[in-house]
């Protein structure tokens, strides 16, 4: 073998060398990149993992505070039924209470006006005098103002001045022997009770 040719054959036997390493050092960093992905997935496959925890823990406190809520919920609807229930027995017992107040209050009036319409009627089938008459009639009036009194009726006052209150003044009259806004007559007595007119007295007045 001449020296050109020796020299050709070392320079393709480096020349493979060089190939041979080339390759390895490729096949070693296909390796790494091939381990970074499978670490890279491993990371990402971890991270998802831990999301998907996280939701999932999420979703269960989520779900505990709705069923709370609507135990409230239920809670309230409960109070609420209840309390429209007592409140409509209030107000149909209230009704009834107040009906029976009328009621009974209308039954102490008539017990306590019953017995002058007896006397009345013995007046009008009993023969007598006018006197006599007149005596029946006066105690009827005075049992039928014992009744009156008995209801915590009162007559109003007319003596004095006039009071728009209490006086209805259906005349006037110019009368220097009286005052002025003075009451000179009563046509009609009027009545209260406590602080509450039933009816106005009808009076003259003095200008």
């Amino acid at each position: 073998m001449s020296k050109e040719e020796q020299v050709k054959v070392e320079e393709q036997s480096e020349l493979i060398e060089e190939n041979v390493e080339e390759e390895k050092v490729d096949k070693d960093q296909d390796v790494n990149e091939e381990e970074k992905d499978e670490n890279s997935q491993e990371d990402d496959l971890k991270s998802q993992e831990s999301l998907v925890d996280e939701i999932k823990s999420e979703n269960e406190k989520l779900a505990k505070e709705i069923s709370r809520l609507d135990n409230e919920n239920q809670t309230f609807k409960d109070r609420l039924a209840r309390t429209v229930a007592e409140y409509d027995n209030f107000r149909k017992r209230t009704v009834k209470e107040k009906e029976g107040i009328y009621t009974n209050a209308c039954e102490d009036i008539l017990k306590e006006f019953l017995p002058v319409l007896d006397n009345l009627e013995r007046a009008i089938t009993v023969d007598g005098s006018v006197e006599d008459l007149k005596k029946g009639i006066e105690m009827t009036i005075k049992q039928f103002s014992d009744a009156l009194e008995k209801l915590e009726v009162e007559e109003i006052g007319a003596d004095g001045e006039f009071d728009p209150n209490v006086h209805n003044a259906v005349m006037h009259v110019d009368d220097e022997q009286y005052g002025k806004n003075q009451v000179v007559e009563v046509f009609q007595k009027g009545y209260k009770r406590g602080d509450k007119v039933l009816r106005h007295s009808m009076v003259k007045v003095a200008n």
